[in-house]
């Protein structure tokens, strides 16, 4: 059996090699995807345009402006007539209006209203934008000494772990290995199943006494290996753009690789099974397959911001798992110890995935 299951493994390879555009789009495409999301996809809000109305004109509200500044999160725009102008005209996405009687107030102890509009029509900027401005204000009154002794209160002294210096990178580019493996294998596979169908070569497979699982065994073993070298390319880049180190043994990372690298792979045969054309398959992997890695994965919102019952469906997900094995390798570094269910659980998947798949096709084959 184990040779028969050779055969047809060498017989894909074969196939695949022969079809350069093929081979040439199988490394090509990762390499770009992953490129793409390590430097387009940034979730930190810089250069946010504000508007401000300064009424007071006195040093310190020049110096409550200049700290609004000073964070790199803002950038000046000019302001109308109303602090509402420049937020009609799209200018601005917040518009800041300090009181005539700002100095005046703060100097006797009294309370000081500074108005801040903010465009809430991007509710993600909108609520970095109010902490922003909340977060400076309060500095400002801190570093300027206006808060009175009794007001002050406990000063939280915040280290960050794992990423200290907040890299962007080592968040998106791990996450992105999690998307780019899982499309890609599996649209490969899925084409090379639907591709017998079209060419009507399956019908030797039907008649023939080779088994459904001696024949999906080896196209899913050939195509592991494909994916396994788009695998050393994407993350071998990578490392290199990205300056990226392994924060630990990168043991578990290869054996994370390998079992989400077959269950990709099974994945794309299910498809294959259930899809009568390529575009199909195609259709099926990138819809399926990417939506589900990309927004039910961890990838770029927190899985437990994803309300019920829809939250079930990351459980059985495995880009979830593998984002958790990738992010331990290259940031948190703990090792077998925190992520040892992980390629349990995607293991578990793709079996089930590659037998439904043999089950599916076992009912095709003619009956001696």
């Amino acid at each position: 059996m184990f040779r028969r299951i050779l055969a047809q493994c060498q017989k894909e390879l074969a196939q695949f090699r022969r079809d350069r555009l093929t081979v040439a789009l199988a490394f090509l495409l990762p390499l770009g995807m992953m490129l793409i999301y390590g430097f387009a996809i940034r979730l930190e809000a810089q250069n946010l345009p504000i508007s401000v109305q300064d009424f007071d004109r006195s040093p310190l509200s020049r110096t409550y402006i200049a700290r609004l500044f000073a964070t790199n999160q803002f950038i000046p725009v000019r302001s109308g007539e109303s602090p509402t102008d420049s937020l009609d005209r799209g200018d601005a996405i917040a518009s800041v209006v300090i009181p005539p009687d700002f100095s005046r107030k703060i100097k006797a102890d009294k309370d000081v209203d500074v108005q801040v509009l903010v465009d809430g029509s991007d509710v993600n900027n909108a609520r970095v934008v109010q902490n922003s401005i909340r977060a400076t204000t309060n500095f400002f009154i801190q570093t300027n000494q206006l808060q009175p002794p009794a007001e002050r209160s406990v000063d939280a002294e915040v280290r960050l772990w794992f990423n200290p210096g907040l890299r962007e990178a080592l968040y998106i580019v791990p996450g992105a290995f999690a998307v780019v493996l899982w499309v890609f294998p599996s649209m490969l596979s899925a084409i090379a199943v639907v591709r017998e169908k079209e060419q009507g070569t399956i019908l030797q497979v039907y008649s023939s006494d080779l088994t459904s699982f001696e024949w999906l065994l080896g196209k899913v073993m050939a195509y592991v290996v494909v994916a396994a070298g788009e695998a050393t390319l994407v993350m071998g880049v990578a490392i290199l753009l990205f300056r990226m180190e392994f924060a630990t043994n990168p043991l578990p990372l290869l054996v994370g690789t390998f079992v989400y690298l077959l269950s990709s792979v099974s994945f794309g045969t299910f498809i294959g099974v259930r899809s009568s054309n390529q575009n199909a398959a195609v259709q099926g992997t990138a819809i399926a397959g990417f939506l589900s890695s990309f927004l039910l994965s961890g990838f770029i919102y927190r899985i437990d911001n994803i309300p019920f019952p829809l939250s079930l469906i990351c459980n059985i997900i495995p880009a979830r798992y593998y984002i958790l094995i990738t992010r331990d390798a290259f940031v948190r570094g703990t090792g077998w110890i925190g992520i040892w269910y992980a390629p349990i659980i995607i293991l578990a998947i793709g079996c089930l995935l590659f037998l439904v798949s043999t089950k599916i096709m076992s009912k095709m084959q003619l009956k001696e």
